[in-house]
């Protein structure tokens, strides 16, 4: 018989009606706080440093045995962590390629948490929410009808992508590679090592996967880009004719819809004919890119897409979403399923209850336990509608051209790659300076102008050359901002290379 208990029975629920309006007051302050912080934002600094007590109070607290309440542990919140954050908030944050969130989608996020459903499937309208998102976006992209799920960024979604992909063409050839998987044991006969193919440009995700998967980095392919930093469809053809001749078995082409380095975007169109005549499996990386497929405008640069087996791509980027919200696609949705389904008893689906309908998600991928990431967008499609997504993209392609026309415009600036959507690479590069030299001030100067605060790019090196890279996903940029981050760039430069030179 269990002992009666002595004291009240614990819970992280207020426990009385005034405790109850004492959080909810502090709920109300934490909602008006954050809306504050979103309004004000063209106010504040694009990026701040932590003062080094902040940094080390961080890094040093020791562990709260004891609660302070949750009004304490707010307040610390507010004075620690709410100042500091990378910036991607901000008008003139144009750094690698993040998304800056909206008001709602924090909400939705509220709500979602609240909630707080499980999202491996189950009888509930959450689930229903995340299918009609996927397939208003597979409709949307060109893959009516297509599977997927929602995943937490395009390393993700990209590699449940490989995974599907290297499934379809083992089963193909008469391998259980889920029983059996990529290995020979000493009874069996050898297996032909499993090979894919994107370009030197494909994002670090390719090389992520193939170590994740067991194939090893050198099962990534990377084949040669052109001047304009697309693939090379011919030496993709002569590599795989190579690698087949040498006993390797190639199961996938990963074209790029949007290059994290310049925003490129391969040839979709040839590398989709090329697949469907070798056989192989064609995945779009379109992290970003994808949502370019939207605009008739700008469609013909991811021409192709729509012929992709398999899409992932990044709502949290240009689709504007607080993080994390990315999504795969896979055309055939057997063959998805059949790649991860992976039955057990205590999971089995019922004609009825809340488990009726089985977890479809939880077959579509890697996790089980997974949040509401849909909620956020299908409330901001629902609010804003689609048309206004494209009208955003338009707008940071025409932003992004705009810079591009002033850095012609500017004798001591200098563009290093095509623009062709929303990604630019330039220098400061006044005439008669080496690229020794350059590199040196480019990097300094770009320093400099994110410890400024006044805007946040980032960097890549496009053949040798240290270039200040600029990723504009933000739908917050005016021209204003556009002109105050090159104005800074020129002043910056100046005062940099006459140090340096």
């Amino acid at each position: 018989m269990t002992a009666p208990l002595h004291s009240p029975e614990e819970t992280l629920d207020p426990r009385t009606p005034e405790e109850w309006a004492t959080f909810r007051t502090l709920a109300h302050r934490m909602v008006d706080d954050m809306l504050t912080h979103l309004a004000t934002l063209r106010e504040q600094r694009a990026w701040q440093e932590m003062p080094n007590p902040v940094r080390v109070s961080l890094a040093t607290e020791p562990v709260p045995r004891i609660g302070v309440g949750a009004e304490a542990a707010y307040l610390d919140f507010v004075q620690n962590v709410l100042p500091y954050p990378n910036g991607n908030l901000h008008p003139r944050f144009f750094g690698w390629v993040k998304g800056n969130g909206t008001p709602l989608g924090m909400m939705a996020d509220m709500l979602a948490s609240g909630l707080n459903p499980h999202m491996a499937g189950f009888n509930q309208a959450p689930a229903l929410v995340e299918q009609q998102l996927i397939n208003w976006m597979g409709e949307l992209l060109g893959m009516p009808g297509a599977s997927g799920v929602l995943v937490t960024g395009g390393t993700m979604a990209s590699t449940l992508a490989i995974g599907v992909a290297r499934f379809a063409l083992a089963r193909k050839l008469g391998i259980d590679v889920r029983e059996q998987g990529v290995q020979s044991w000493p009874d069996e006969k050898k297996q032909s090592p499993f090979v894919f193919y994107g370009s030197v440009e494909t994002h670090g995700w390719a090389r992520k996967a193939a170590e994740f998967m067991g194939l090893g980095n050198r099962a990534f392919r990377r084949v040669p880009v052109g001047a304009d930093y697309t693939m090379d469809t011919t030496a993709l053809a002569e590599m795989v004719a190579a690698d087949r001749a040498a006993g390797l078995t190639p199961f996938c082409v990963v074209g790029t819809a949007g290059t994290v380095n310049t925003g490129a975007s391969d040839d979709l169109n040839a590398i989709a004919d090329f697949c469907s005549r070798e056989k192989l499996w064609f995945h779009v990386d379109g992290a970003f890119g994808a949502l370019a497929y939207l605009s008739e405008t700008l469609r013909p640069q991811v021409a192709g897409l729509e012929r992709a087996d398999s899409l992932g791509f990044d709502l949290h980027k240009w689709g504007c979403l607080p993080f994390e919200c990315a999504c795969v696609l896979v055309r055939d949705p057997e063959i998805h399923k059949a790649t991860f389904a992976a039955p057990a008893s205590y999971l089995a689906a019922a004609t009825r209850g809340v488990i009726a309908g089985g977890l479809p998600f939880a077959d579509r991928g890697i996790d089980l336990t997974r949040g509401f990431k849909a909620l956020k967008a299908w409330m901001s499609l629902k609010a804003d509608g689609v048309d206004k997504l494209v009208r955003l993209v338009e707008q940071n392609v025409a932003q992004t051209r705009y810079l591009a026309a002033r850095i012609e415009s500017e004798p001591d600036l200098e563009l290093l790659a095509p623009a062709p959507l929303n990604i630019l690479c330039m220098r400061y590069a006044p005439a008669g300076a080496s690229d020794t030299l350059l590199n040196a001030v480019n990097d300094e100067l770009l320093l400099r102008l994110q410890e400024s605060g006044v805007a946040v790019p980032s960097s890549t090196m496009l053949d040798g050359r240290f270039a200040i890279r600029v990723a504009n996903v933000n739908h917050r940029a005016r021209r204003e901002d556009i002109d105050m981050m090159l104005d800074a760039i020129l002043q910056i430069g100046r005062q940099v290379i006459g140090e340096l030179s």
